[in-house]
């Protein structure tokens, strides 16, 4: 007959974690995931979207200084702040550069994701985060919606848009490597940072602290004004991502999944992309007029700032 301390080494032996809560306390057992019940709150949502931001500003200049130096530009100058900023407009290479930053950006940033949605890898990030499928809203029909979602936003785009080039333009037809690098970021990196940050690590919280439809606006918002100085002053560009965000919001609302939205915006983005790529053949190919120029419908969630 077993005594209570030999009883109870036995039960450890065959499940030594159903032990742990008692010894650390139960306040250590990480919390069940939940997309709609997330494990943190609205402040540490707020600080990683700082923080995304932050290093959209500070990395491409740790990538442009560097070169600026071995230009003959130096810190100590008088006029070095108004040669950088011509240097990182006018100059191919310097443009390339700060795009290329975005890459470990986005890195990053979605450590710092995965570090507030796990709590450190405490519980599964794909669940946290409602990744997986909801009812209908299967493959083919968030492909079919990236694609409505697409002709609608180049349409708005269009109609409201303006002759002026946007910051977005510029980089894009600065150089052909710039151009496939913004490419590979709209489908490589993008539409999964973007989502996870925006219809993940925000609208969570603010969901469960305000409700669905606050949490919907505050998403609309702080998506569209973090994209305006790129396309400022393409109004029917600034139009069309906000339509793509409560698109995108609404349905993860009615889903509870994070993943027919990834699949829309991949697809989205993937549009974009090859036409981006297009674009340059395209115009060798095919007399016109006017160049062909499908830059003046969005490339939304890359965050290129300065």
């Amino acid at each position: 007959m077993f005594n209570s301390n030999e009883a109870t080494a036995i039960h450890l032996a065959e499940d030594p974690k159903s032990y742990l809560p008692s010894v650390l306390g139960a306040g250590t057992r990480p919390p069940l995931a939940n997309a709609d019940n997330p494990a943190w709150g609205v402040g540490s949502a707020l600080f990683v979207w700082i923080a995304s931001i932050i290093l959209i500003v500070v990395m491409p200049l740790l990538f442009l200084l560097p070169y600026a130096s071995s230009k003959g530009l130096h810190a100590g100058d008088p006029n070095y702040v108004k040669a950088l900023a011509e240097l990182a407009l006018s100059d191919k290479t310097a443009v390339l550069l700060q795009v290329v930053a975005l890459f470990p950006s986005h890195v990053l940033t979605f450590v710092l994701i995965w570090a507030v949605v796990t709590r450190f890898g405490q519980q599964s990030f794909f669940a946290a985060v409602g990744w997986g499928w909801s009812g209908r809203f299967r493959f083919w029909l968030c492909v079919a919606l990236g694609v409505g979602l697409f002709i609608v936003g180049s349409t708005l785009a269009w109609l409201l848009g303006s002759a002026k080039p946007t910051q977005l333009e510029q980089i894009i037809n600065s150089s052909l490597a710039a151009r496939y690098a913004i490419s590979i970021l709209a489908v490589g990196t993008a539409p999964f940072v973007e989502e996870f940050m925006y219809r993940g690590v925000l609208y969570a919280p603010l969901q469960k602290l305000a409700g669905a439809p606050t949490a919907v606006f505050l998403v609309l918002a702080l998506f569209t004004i973090i994209h305006v100085p790129q396309y400022w002053p393409n109004v029917g560009v600034l139009a069309a991502v906000a339509l793509l965000s409560i698109a995108l919001t609404v349905i993860r609302a009615y889903t509870h999944r994070l993943l027919p939205c990834i699949i829309i915006h991949l697809v989205f983005n993937g549009i974009q992309a090859v036409l981006l790529i297009a674009e340059p053949y395209a115009q060798k190919i095919l007399p016109a007029s006017e160049p062909v120029n499908p830059t003046i419908v969005l490339l939304p969630l890359i965050g290129l700032m300065r």
